[in-house]
């Protein structure tokens, strides 16, 4: 206890530097960067839902992603992305939206859903490709 006393700033600065490492694995929210969804796309030919609204859709998207409004998830995803194994990647302008439509596809029974981490400005911004619909 004696050494805690002494060393406060010592224990002070182990614990800030263990919080600094620890952010980016915090902020991630566990979905995937662009390198790992280029690789999820080519490797198990994952299937790409934007979940923009189709005004959004039309400015930009990830070339090959099909539109499914958020608010169309929950009912129309099973008509498109048959086989529940079929990975699955969500993708928005910043990630938000695709975050809860992953969700939405795991309690849908499809346990290879997926959010691209950072959205479109993530994708836009590591260089990786885009259409305008």
């Amino acid at each position: 206890m004696n050494f805690l006393l002494e060393n406060w700033m010592l224990l002070a600065m182990t614990l800030a530097s263990g919080l600094a490492l620890l952010m980016p694995v915090l902020k991630k929210g566990g979905g995937l960067d662009p390198q790992a969804m280029v690789q999820l796309m080519n490797r198990e030919k994952a299937v790409v839902i934007d979940v923009c609204e189709p005004d959004e859709f039309s400015r930009g998207h990830v070339i090959g992603a099909k539109n499914l409004p958020l608010a169309q998830v929950n009912d129309k995803l099973p008509q498109w992305v048959k086989n529940k194994s079929t990975p699955v990647i969500m993708v928005c302008q910043v990630g938000a939206r695709s975050s809860r439509a992953a969700a939405v596809a795991r309690k849908l029974g499809y346990e290879n859903a997926h959010s691209l981490s950072g959205g479109l400005r993530a994708w836009v911004a590591a260089s990786m490709p885009t259409e305008k619909a």
